[in-house]
């Protein structure tokens, strides 16, 4: 499964090896940096992807908990209004 488009994964590799070399001291060439990238994508990925799911699924359900507040106009209001 490809997780990059073709441009973002050819920036990737050049970060990749711009930071083995000024980082680690050390020159790779493409292949190299592109088993890296598709080390982390396949290892570290998966958590990367699952953290984000949990919080979107802590916006939404919070958001859905507030709904009935927030949406709901009372019924038959018209007398206690006028009080």
């Amino acid at each position: 499964m490809t997780m990059l488009t073709a441009e973002a994964r050819k920036q990737a590799i050049a970060s990749i090896r711009e930071y083995f070399a000024k980082e680690l001291e050390l020159e790779i060439g493409d292949l190299k940096a592109g088993l890296v990238l598709d080390f982390f994508l396949a290892e570290v990925a998966p958590s990367v992807h699952n953290a984000a799911i949990e919080r979107a699924q802590a916006y939404v359900r919070d958001r859905l908990a507030d709904l009935d507040g927030a949406c709901t106009v009372p019924e038959f209001a018209y007398w206690t209004q006028r009080k």
